[in-house]
């Protein structure tokens, strides 16, 4: 039988405390997708391996979105203080042995281990947001870690490559570990006491099919182009990740306690929702992965400096998230914030479409602003939208579902306009001589080319640039479309319409919240 006790409620100031854990152990998860990119070659170079090399990314980016669903529904079924302090360790375990591994296997088998571990901590803490505050308030709390996503992007390669170059690229792993038990123990003492949900079984079938289904989609995504969109190894994966979600259906109307609530998918906000989340990541990421890509190679600055070309966007994420989030606590209107956020990030990729190699730089920190204000309104009113929605019972599931569309969208985004970068790229230096070992598939090779020749790259990487940023475009106008049929829960209103539905998640009914430290059903 559902249980109806609730959460013992944060002592005084336990919020902000608890709050801080939680924003340290999503920077350090954050971080861990990005921290490794400028360190791959180095690891490369000292554990003989490049071949594989690729699979130190992958692997993390694999477990921490195949994993997702199942901590969300056993956060709910457990208890997700519980489930978040477990998941915490595993991380932290999981680094010391990326930190200490003696050669690419190993470090591979510890990077599943530490996106086993990363995943589970930013789905937990997504959803005991909900758990902490009061639905009025969700959204100022979540737009918090919305910007630290932004900030680890940006940061994270730059530490990736002052780790490497001045002490080692271990460091990159090992780094998570004083930080990681100082978030450990404030989240044990600050979290609210865990309340368990339905007593059920757990749906081994439906995490293994949703897992499979994430595994291939991740597959597809991160070495599609390296293996041939039309090779039969990604045929082949897009075949059976398409019959596989065929079949999870069926499979999730069976189980007792499903770990992907057919019922919640039912609920036209929880899919608008998480189809909007799936293409504004696809944007966002697009443009965090590969501006600074363009600010190296076009603009000619170094890793550190591309970093600080790109603070005008990193400082409209953190604002607009800070000003939506406030704004919906006292209005409600979450659409409205919603729609504001994509007009601003469709408007910065058109502008984006734009550069050039002589785009000035205060003109570039003037798009960047305004694409980072679109950017920085869009995460948080997805996830507040879906939290109003379900009822507390199904918090976990619920952000878990918005979770893997975002991070599906992500690895879609960066393998998209990475895919018509290249090939734009390829496309208009395919008459440049191969000169000095310069290859017209691998931009960073222009820096081999004679200089009477290489202005013509240079423009050619730039125009490629700029045309994949306006073939993105189209998905952020496909989101504005979608949020003008959502009909999201005024903050504060607890289930909607949606989640009242008979069937919709478990018998538990989310208490209503009266206040900051007012804690619903866990």
């Amino acid at each position: 039988m559902p249980t109806t006790q609730q959460a013992a409620r944060p002592r005084a100031g336990g919020v902000a405390a608890a709050m801080s854990a939680l924003i340290l152990a999503v920077l350090l998860a954050a971080l861990d997708q990005t921290i490794v990119s400028t360190a791959l070659p180095r690891i490369a170079q000292d554990l003989n391996g490049f071949d594989d090399i690729a699979w130190v990314s992958a692997a993390y980016l694999l477990a921490s979105t195949a994993v997702t669903p199942l901590w969300g529904k056993l956060g709910d079924m457990f208890g997700r203080k519980r489930l978040y302090l477990a998941s915490t360790s595993v991380f932290l375990i999981a680094s010391v042995a990326c930190g200490l591994a003696q050669n690419l296997p190993e470090l591979i088998g510890a990077r599943v281990l530490q996106g086993v571990g990363g995943g589970g901590m930013i789905v937990l803490t997504f959803a005991l947001v909900g758990d902490i505050v009061a639905p009025d308030r969700r959204g100022r709390y979540q737009g918090m870690f919305g910007s630290v996503y932004g900030v680890a992007s940006i940061v994270g390669p730059l530490l990736g490559g002052v780790f490497t170059d001045q002490l080692s690229w271990r460091w990159a792993f090992l780094v998570n570990l004083p930080v990681g038990i100082v978030a450990l123990a404030v989240a044990a003492r600050a979290l609210p006491a865990a309340a368990r949900g339905a007593r059920a079984r757990i749906d081994y079938l439906g995490a293994t099919v949703l897992a499979a289904i994430a595994t291939g989609l991740v597959l597809v995504t991160s070495f599609g182009e390296r293996w041939g969109w039309g090779s039969p190894a990604i045929v082949g994966l897009i075949a059976a990740t398409v019959v596989l979600a065929l079949l999870l259906v069926p499979v999730e109307h069976r189980a007792a306690a499903p770990v992907l609530p057919p019922a919640m998918l039912g609920s036209r906000t929880v899919v608008l929702s998480s189809l909007i989340g799936f293409l504004a990541n696809a944007a966002m990421f697009a443009v965090l992965v590969y501006l600074p890509t363009y600010l190296q190679i076009v603009d000619g600055v170094s890793a550190t400096l591309s970093g600080v070309h790109m603070l005008p966007l990193v400082a409209g994420l953190v604002i607009s998230q800070s000003l939506a989030g406030r704004r919906s606590a006292h209005t409600g209107r979450l659409r409205m914030i919603l729609l504001a956020g994509l007009a601003a990030n469709l408007a910065g990729l058109l502008l984006l479409g734009t550069i050039g190699a002589g785009t000035g730089t205060l003109v570039l920190s003037g798009y960047f602003l305004l694409t980072g204000v679109g950017i920085g309104m869009v995460p948080m009113v997805v996830l507040t939208t879906v939290q109003n929605t379900v009822p507390a019972s199904d918090l976990g599931a619920a952000s878990a579902v918005v979770t893997f569309a975002r991070s599906i969208g992500a690895a879609f985004g960066v393998a998209v306009f990475g895919t018509l970068l290249n090939t734009g790229f390829a496309h208009r230096t395919r008459a440049l001589p191969t000169t000095g070992g310069f290859d017209a598939g691998r931009p960073d090779t222009i820096g081999r080319l004679p200089a009477a020749l290489r202005d013509t790259a240079l423009d050619a990487f730039a125009h490629a640039t700029a045309t994949g940023y306006l073939w993105i475009a189209p998905a952020l106008a496909m989101g504005i479309g979608l949020a003008l049929f959502l009909r999201p829960a005024r903050a504060g209103e607890g289930r909607t319409a949606d989640a009242a539905r008979p069937g919709a998640g478990n018998a538990v009914t989310a208490a209503r919240a009266t206040g900051e430290g007012s804690v619903p059903a866990a």
